[in-house]
């Protein structure tokens, strides 16, 4: 049993929270919203009115939040409040460069620390089946993997500093690709009279086969558990897809890499959180898809 501070308890962070008190750790959660306290506050989670307060007397702790430089902020404040030796893991998705800010802070006060950013979504957080890259030393992993493996179910070490962040941004890249391809498919099956379940049971046993296929279809009918079987209710919002897309393009100028699929797919992804779309699942992408192919 270890003594846990959780920052950052979103929809993503709640839940994530909330396993780790299930697995027996005392956690302490603070976010600046008040629904995200009282929900964590339901699940178990004793919460606090600060960051000071939620530090106090942590062996560890876990910070989930929306940007980069949310990180790096919230981290400076940590390194000047927790005793040197304190494990700190973020898991939030953000760029590289941000993930290795927030390890030399550490680095500088004493602390050992681990980018490592999570996949599965929302549901993979409540069921505790996320699965964690990992970015840090040899020590700093085996000291984080017991808390990761209480809140996932696949725990990879992929390198030094700001690796975990390196992988999550190379997937969602695969992630947010794939779905368009498969999107497209279903929509020239549509047109073509083919039904849904048929392309589906060809293709999901065939060279067409993708997690975006077979796990998180993007029509009605073949995986029931996919969102589009509830009106496309993330899930993981088009809105985060769109963010992780726009950090591996980033990424890819940093560094000179050519990812022409990956900026087709931002630029979708762009053009359907304009239109609105960006709390809706990501999935949801089939629809504009679908018009980009009517008639004016």
């Amino acid at each position: 049993m270890k003594q846990i501070a959780f920052i950052g308890l979103g929809n993503m962070g709640g839940p994530m929270a909330a396993n780790l008190a299930k697995a027996g750790h005392r956690v302490t959660g603070f976010d600046l919203s008040q629904a995200s306290l009282d929900a964590a506050a339901q699940a178990g989670v004793a919460t606090a009115g600060s960051l000071r307060d939620a530090v106090k007397d942590a062996e560890a702790v876990v910070t989930m939040l929306p940007k980069g430089e949310h990180v790096v902020a919230v981290w400076r404040e940590l390194c000047g409040l927790v005793p040197a030796g304190t494990l700190l893991i973020d898991c939030s998705t953000v760029d590289v460069e941000s993930a290795r800010s927030a390890h030399a802070l550490a680095e500088t006060a004493g602390c050992v620390s681990l980018d490592a950013p999570v996949s599965g979504g929302t549901g993979g957080a409540a069921a505790g089946t996320l699965t964690f890259m990992a970015g840090g030393t040899e020590a700093a992993f085996g000291r984080a993997r017991p808390l990761l493996e209480a809140m996932g179910k696949r725990i990879v070490h992929c390198g030094g500093n700001g690796a975990g962040q390196a992988a999550k941004i190379c997937n969602n890249m695969i992630l947010g690709i794939s779905m368009i391809a498969v999107g497209e498919a279903f929509a020239l099956a549509e047109k073509l009279g083919l039904s849904h379940q048929a392309l589906f049971d060809v293709a999901s046993t065939s060279s067409g086969q993708c997690w975006s296929l077979t796990s998180y279809c993007p029509v009605p009918g073949p995986v029931p558990a996919s969102p589009a079987n509830n009106d496309y209710k993330p899930g993981f919002a088009a809105s985060l897809m769109l963010k992780d897309l726009m950090l591996s393009q980033d990424a890819a100028s940093a560094s000179g890499a050519s990812t022409p699929l990956g900026a087709a797919a931002t630029g979708l992804y762009a053009a359907f959180d304009r239109d609105g779309n960006g709390g809706r699942d990501f999935s949801a992408i089939i629809e504009m898809l679908r018009r980009q192919g009517e008639p004016e």
